[in-house]
């Protein structure tokens, strides 16, 4: 019996669409016919998070997702998954409030990568995903990954692309490119493939745009909810 995903969206609600569409998909793919998946999505409102994320204020925007995932709890969700890399920070202290399985969205993706038989991958997302313990330390201790990230500068990118324009549905070309050159340069210092650590950095770049192979975790996170919704 098809278990209900329980999906804590809108950071963005750019990519939390992206979920929605590649779980129903996957779901179709796997079951066949009008096959859909049972979901259900609590949207936050992404200027709250994002304002206590820039105060360092961790602790009250996971108190928000602690809210909204036990909400998807007490509504019939059978698991959760957290529609964001960066959020993944408060992962433990979600898991902690809630009596159902929290499907992490590293350990999706390292899986992935460790599936492929690479090891040395670099990281992408923002600021926080990137330099952080959280994340970054997941991977390598847990998975054995060694994980490049970018130079300072590049970072600062990276990061400011996300927010300023992916999280805002903006899709420019300078950006992609800038990308690009970021991935190059990654690859240049051993990287054998790339995450793509922050869920709307697909909308911007994809497989045709790296010559290493490219992880998507917001494809990545999406195709294991539905793996795991289809488990006995």
């Amino acid at each position: 019996m098809m278990k209900t995903i329980g999906l804590i969206g809108g950071m963005s609600w750019e990519s939390s669409i992206e979920y929605y569409r590649i779980i129903n998909q996957e779901t179709r793919r796997r079951l066949g016919g009008l096959h859909s998946a049972k979901s259900m999505m609590l949207s936050v409102d992404f200027a709250e998070i994002e304002a206590l994320q820039d105060q360092d204020r961790w602790d009250e925007a996971g108190t928000l997702l602690k809210t909204a995932g036990r909400n998807l709890e007490a509504g019939g969700a059978d698991f959760l998954v957290l529609c964001t890399n960066t959020m993944h920070k408060v992962a433990a202290d979600i898991q902690a409030s809630i009596h159902i399985p929290l499907l992490h969205i590293a350990d999706a993706t390292a899986k992935k990568i460790r599936q492929e038989g690479l090891r040395r991958i670099a990281l992408l997302g923002t600021r926080f995903t990137m330099e952080e313990d959280f994340y970054k330390g997941r991977l390598t201790r847990t998975y054995g990954l060694d994980v490049l990230i970018p130079e300072p500068d590049e970072i600062a990118t990276v990061n400011s692309i996300i927010y300023d324009e992916l999280c805002v549905g903006k899709i420019i070309e300078d950006s992609k490119a800038a990308y690009v050159q970021i991935m190059e340069n990654l690859v240049k210092k051993g990287a054998q493939g790339i995450i793509l650590g922050c869920t709307e950095i697909g909308l911007l770049v994809g497989p045709a745009d790296s010559t290493v192979p490219l992880f998507d975790t917001t494809d990545i996170h999406a195709r294991a909810a539905v793996a795991f919704a289809l488990e006995d």
